[in-house]
């Protein structure tokens, strides 16, 4: 049953935009003109990651907003079914984790530029409704990126 609910999660993360290759983010994000959101995520085991997902990320303001302005990315850490990513991709957003997320904060949202520059980072749930972060994506994509 774990199982079933984590591959359709997965299905569902995928069909809402979700990538989890950071090369390809990063390509689609140049090629687009868009910023990146690099989430970080323990769906299977973290309770705050799913507060996070009913009040922000399945919101319809979220999701039109996103669409046309950002690339989202999704780099998951499951406990409970480590079986539910692959090993590479396990070992991938470790790899992210060492540069954006070093403290292994889960939630944890990344706006970066298109090349991965860090332009903010909100750490745990927002605590805010879905159009609020919005608008904070939108004030936060003004500023330049930090160059690393």
């Amino acid at each position: 049953m774990k199982t079933i609910c984590l591959v359709l999660l997965s299905v569902i993360l995928m069909s809402a935009g979700w990538l989890t290759d950071f090369d390809k983010a990063k390509e689609t994000a140049r090629t687009e003109h868009k910023r990146i959101l690099l989430y970080f995520s323990g769906e299977d085991w973290c309770y705050t990651c799913k507060q996070t997902r009913k009040q922000i990320l399945d919101q319809e303001a979220f999701g039109t907003y996103t669409s046309n302005n950002l690339v989202l990315v999704n780099a998951d850490f499951p406990r409970l079914n480590k079986k539910s990513i692959s090993k590479d991709q396990a070992k991938a957003n470790e790899e992210l984790a060492e540069i954006y997320n070093k403290d292994m904060v889960i939630p944890m949202f990344v706006l970066l530029d298109e090349d991965g520059h860090v332009i903010k980072s909100w750490q745990g749930n927002p605590g805010v409704s879905a159009q609020e972060f919005v608008g904070q994506l939108q004030s936060a994509q003004m500023v330049p990126a930090a160059k690393q």
